[in-house]
């Protein structure tokens, strides 16, 4: 899968202070993410509300998929170890992250008159076209058939600020489509369940087939990288079964959200389970 103990790619010495450095952004992403979340945990707490430990849990291990995406222990000059970051950033951990609540958190640990900003911005035309899970999914898995389709992917390998520009836009991506698909915070006129079951299933197919178009192709594929074909069919591997996983459990994360919203108040009416069951039944 491309995972090393070794120094990441992109230049770099094996002395003692330049292995401590390729750590630091790993180390400080995380620390920021924890740190953010739990000063949310502290100004809930210190107004006497409490959260969900679930929530909370969900979103330290989104914090650690992050760090661990970025440590020199993922060796990104090899196409499975781009491969595993793109997993990492681009879809386990922005599941994660979006089930811990972080905007639900943020607003109730402000005040009233600090919300109101933040709910009109909730509220807009330009985040209400930005976050529909159309447009989501066409950042998310559209952002993939460019990079892999054109030279932008050898741009990342020569590049270091494309480099991390790429790590941004995965996470990023990742996020608004899995807060689209199956956030529980608030996103003001999200699309019906019917939509977004619809356009997770084509994004998980788009997904798919670019990984088999990778793999059908990884003597050419992606143009100007430089990698073995067989290093590209391996990627590709990795791409296809690791997409499954994550759209599998971005499928349970959008029903277990529709019942804890819906289901349960069905369940409470009387007579629910028995509905439509004829006498006898």
């Amino acid at each position: 899968m491309g995972v090393a103990l070794v120094p990441l790619a992109h230049g770099g010495s094996h002395d003692a202070g330049a292995s401590a450095a390729m750590w630091l952004p790993s180390v400080l992403v995380t620390a920021l993410l924890v740190a953010g979340y739990l000063v949310g945990l502290a100004r809930l707490h210190g107004n006497g509300r409490g959260w969900s430990s679930r929530r909370t849990a969900s979103f330290l291990l989104g914090a650690v998929l992050v760090g661990a995406a970025l440590t020199p222990a993922v060796d990104a000059d090899t196409a499975s170890g781009h491969m595993a970051q793109h997993l990492l950033l681009g879809m386990f951990a922005p599941i994660a992250l979006v089930l811990g609540a972080p905007l639900s958190l943020l607003l109730a640990g402000l005040p009233v008159a600090a919300r109101r900003p933040v709910a009109a911005v909730l509220r807009s035309r330009p985040l209400h076209a930005l976050s529909h899970v159309a447009t989501a999914a066409v950042l998310s898995i559209g952002g993939l058939y460019l990079l892999y389709l054109t030279p932008l992917y050898a741009l990342s390998i020569r590049s270091e600020v494309v480099h991390h520009l790429l790590h941004l836009h995965f996470l990023l991506a990742g996020y608004l489509f899995a807060w689209a698909v199956a956030g529980p915070d608030p996103a003001p006129r999200r699309p019906g369940m019917g939509v977004r079951l619809a356009v997770l299933v084509a994004a998980g197919g788009a997904h798919a087939f670019l990984a088999k178009l990778l793999y059908s192709r990884a003597a050419s594929l992606p143009a100007g990288s430089g990698h073995a074909a067989a290093e590209v069919e391996a990627a590709a591997q990795l791409m296809y079964y690791g997409g499954h996983v994550a759209d599998l459990l971005l499928l349970v994360a959008v029903f277990a959200t529709w019942y804890r919203r819906t289901g349960r108040a069905l369940a409470r009416q009387p007579g629910a389970a028995l509905s439509g069951v004829p006498a006898g039944g």
